[in-house]
């Protein structure tokens, strides 16, 4: 983007996007500016050579009119004058109404009427030279947005959607500025509104432009109610989910902690042929301290029967969910593996369809999580 300081003060600044078409004229300084080109023929990326002088001479055809051919109406009365070849080129839609107003017979009198008349000032002015005032279009981006859009000028859209999507966006105008984006096909602003919308609905939905939308799009309030709603449960059962998967983790680790304190032994617990010295560094496992504590407790509780004391219960558990999960029961080492392998068989079709259910969820969140593979556990849970 070219910008150029004008005035001794460099109070105004000047923001040309887009190279205007060159005057025939001497050329004394020159401006080296990356553009793409629009043109369908010559889809080209190069570099414009446009001297500042040259969008200075467009500045001053617009301003002094000379030789103008065509009258912009504007609201309250005010008239601006221009040209009927730069209108047509720069707007296929100011063309066809020219055009019209030639077949009637008319004077080429064109009506921009619904926003101020400094705002359609600048819109001809960018016609002319692709050119700005910041201050312009800090003041009229919400006008020349419609503009740029009703009169089909897309450089000029894009430039106004970048500038409100920078910074000009607020909880008070965030509203107004989406059912604008929504008319003008500006799929990218209006996104970002309504991303804000729902991040902030609870200081936005109190604001002037929300009640304002409730009177004259009712509809639009109810998609935006129902999409925060939706969303709301959305992200509700993304927290149940992943809530779920860590207990699941959880189990996991649970198994494998179970299986290193029977068959390697692990501090004080293990398997009866296994000698452990006094100064034994704790293992790896996460959840090996707390199982040896449920497995001591479990050893000397007097209520092991199920139900009787919940953690015994917990431990019932832990070894019925093993024996479902283990690969060979013959030969594990964990208490009860094989007794539970064959209570299994016995049990009805809906607590089997229970646990199956359970090792499916187990082992698909261990591949997920991309834990090493129990090498204990059924390949086919199913």
């Amino acid at each position: 983007m070219d910008t150029t300081l004008e005035g001794s003060d460099a109070a105004s600044v000047r923001i040309c996007p887009l190279p205007p078409p060159p005057l025939p004229g001497p050329a004394t300084t020159y401006s080296k500016r990356a553009v793409i080109s629009t043109s369908r023929s010559m889809p080209i990326r190069g570099y414009s050579c446009v001297p500042s002088a040259t969008t200075d001479l467009w500045d001053r055809l617009f301003d002094e009119g000379y030789r103008a051919d065509v009258c912009v109406q504007t609201e309250n009365g005010g008239i601006i004058y221009a040209h009927a070849n730069i209108l047509g080129i720069a707007s296929t839609v100011i063309r066809g109404m020219l055009k019209q107003a030639s077949k009637s017979g008319r004077r080429r009198l064109i009506s921009i009427l619904g926003v101020p008349h400094d705002a359609v000032r600048v819109f001809i002015r960018f016609l002319y030279s692709s050119c700005y005032e910041k201050e312009d279009m800090e003041e009229f981006a919400l006008h020349l947005l419609v503009l740029s859009h009703v009169y089909v000028v897309p450089q000029l859209k894009r430039e106004c959607e970048r500038h409100l999507e920078h910074g000009s966006i607020t909880t008070e105008n965030v509203v107004d500025i989406f059912q604008l984006a929504l008319l003008c096909d500006a799929p990218r602003l209006s996104f970002i509104c309504h991303r804000m919308i729902l991040n902030n609905f609870k200081s936005v939905s109190a604001t002037e432009g929300w009640t304002a939308m409730k009177q004259s799009h009712p509809v639009l309030e109810k998609r935006l109610l129902k999409f925060i709603k939706d969303e709301d449960n959305r992200q509700k059962e993304r927290i149940r989910k992943r809530n779920e998967r860590q207990v699941y983790l959880q189990l996991c680790e649970a198994m494998e902690a179970l299986v290193h304190i029977c068959r390697d032994g692990c501090r004080t617990i293990g398997p009866h042929d296994k000698d452990f010295k006094m100064n034994q560094n704790p293992c790896n496992f996460v959840a090996c301290k707390g199982l040896e504590l449920l497995v001591r407790h479990f050893s000397g509780c007097k209520l092991r029967v199920p139900g009787g004391c919940i953690h015994c219960k917990r431990m019932w558990q832990l070894l019925e969910l093993h024996s479902r999960l283990c690969a060979d029961s013959d030969v594990c080492r964990v208490p009860l593996c094989r007794n539970f392998k064959e209570r299994s068989k016995k049990q009805s079709k809906k607590e089997e369809i229970k646990w199956k259910i359970l090792v499916k969820m187990i082992l698909r969140t261990n591949c997920i999580s991309g834990r090493p593979f129990f090498s204990w556990a059924v390949v086919n849970s199913s």
